[in-house]
């Protein structure tokens, strides 16, 4: 359930983590008073501190501190009162694109160079993932009408995997509408045409494909076909695990969150020997409703699943070629973390890697 905060209240608790992010110390009334143009008195900001409290959005490390975020809190923080920064997005992608010669380099070499700057303009540990080489291939199409205007694509590898996707087909104009048999006839038809074209290409191609050389008794069919191929290619191309590329683990460690030695050793750990469980997180990303925007992900502490990432950040992205993901980006740090500029760098790292990406393999 979604809870609802006044503006007042809203306010209060950017400053309070916008304050906690730059100092690491337990905020006060008196320093939202004295740093931020709240106008309200020192006493209304204890009170609203109090009720935030009390709904979990902050907490007392120590009877006498002032107030630290939860994770519930960053959670709104980042949900509902900051921006990404539009203006550092575009700084980046000058950056990237300055020092990164895609044209002359290796893919290694573009990749290696983007996190470390990733990792020095962020101030986090940056995991940037190998790209996926290698797909299943296609070895039958069928398209079989299920119900009045739904049909089911399914496709068959060559390693006898069965996938499939649920399609709306296009609509006709009213007075022409098929009847059952004939939209049948018409779906043998298609899939005879797409094994004819598709049969020996990998999962991966079929979000990049070619639909100008559609037969012209097809036309209305291409854009309907184009998008349901893509869908089917992001959800069932599962990629296997490659080597992470991990920058910046010094800087981080010295943030005061990473003090306890025995914290530092297991995140180590998981960096240096358990990449295979990071890098499923990393590249895990929740389906978006425009498959052609890949979304920022971004997980706080506890939503964490790995107990040695559990009480830090971690804000991913992938990037691709065309609307398949082919690797991923990720900054991983404190929760007490500038969640604008993170989100800022990790989403034009992805972009400019897309575009490098599908430049380079064009």
């Amino acid at each position: 359930m979604q809870v609802q905060l006044t503006n007042r209240q809203q306010h209060i608790l950017w400053a309070t983590i916008r304050h906690y992010i730059a100092t690491a110390e337990p905020v006060g009334s008196k320093a939202l008073v004295e740093e931020y143009n709240l106008g309200v008195s020192s006493a209304t900001i204890r009170n609203v501190m109090g009720a935030l409290e009390k709904s979990g959005f902050l907490y007392q490390p120590h009877t006498s501190a002032g107030r630290v975020p939860s994770d519930s809190g960053y959670r709104i923080y980042v949900d509902r009162l900051i921006t990404p920064s539009e203006t550092l997005g575009k700084e980046v992608e000058v950056v990237l694109q300055q020092n990164l010669k895609w044209e002359e380099w290796s893919w290694e070499a573009i990749l290696h160079g983007a996190a470390q700057i990733l990792a020095t303009l962020s101030g986090c540990i940056t995991l940037i993932t190998m790209p996926q080489t290698s797909a299943a291939v296609v070895r039958h199409l069928q398209l079989v009408q299920v119900e009045a205007g739904r049909v089911m694509l399914i496709v068959v590898t060559d390693a006898y995997e069965t996938h499939s996707v649920m399609l709306d087909l296009p609509t006709e104009p009213e007075n022409s509408q098929p009847d059952a048999e004939a939209i049948d006839h018409k779906l043998q038809i298609v899939s005879n045409f797409l094994n004819s074209h598709l049969r020996g290409r990998s999962l991966v191609e079929l979000a990049n494909l070619d639909w100008s050389e559609l037969d012209r008794e097809f036309q209305s069919y291409s854009n309907f076909l184009k998008k349901s191929l893509a869908e089917l290619s992001r959800r069932t191309v599962k990629p296997s695990a490659t080597q992470i590329m991990v920058r910046g683990i010094a800087e981080v460690l010295r943030q005061p969150e990473f003090s306890e030695l025995q914290q530092v050793q297991t995140l180590i750990h998981l960096l240096e020997e358990e990449q295979e469980q990071l890098w499923q997180l990393i590249f895990e990303q929740p389906e978006a409703e425009d498959v052609s925007k890949p979304r920022v992900t971004v997980r706080i502490g506890s939503e964490n699943p790995l107990e040695p990432i559990r009480t830090c950040s971690l804000i991913s992205s992938t990037y691709r070629r065309g609307l398949v993901p082919v690797g991923s980006v990720g900054v991983l740090g404190p929760t007490r973390l500038d969640y604008e500029s993170a989100i800022a760098v990790v989403s034009a790292t992805a972009d400019y890697l897309s575009e490098a990406f599908s430049s380079f393999n064009s």
